[in-house]
């Protein structure tokens, strides 16, 4: 499943906003140095979906606001 997803870094604070079934806005309080933002962003969507980490993979758009995600579910 992939999912798209609009970043905010360094906000005050971090959170998930779901816009449609397979987009989100998140906000993550790391400043886009080294890929912090988009660690920071991977936590914060695990937390929210209740799926490890292991299971959510940065697939386009690294060094970008507008990223997509794959979440690999087990059937």
């Amino acid at each position: 499943m992939l999912i798209k997803a609009k970043i905010f870094p360094n906000s005050r604070k971090g959170g998930v906003i779901k816009k449609s079934e397979d987009s989100f806005e998140i906000k993550v309080k790391e400043k886009p140095v080294r890929g912090l933002a988009n660690k920071e962003a991977i936590e914060i969507l695990s937390s929210y979906l209740k799926i490890p980490k292991s299971k959510i993979r940065l697939i386009k758009g690294s060094k970008k606001r507008n990223k997509i995600f794959e979440i690999k579910i087990k059937k």
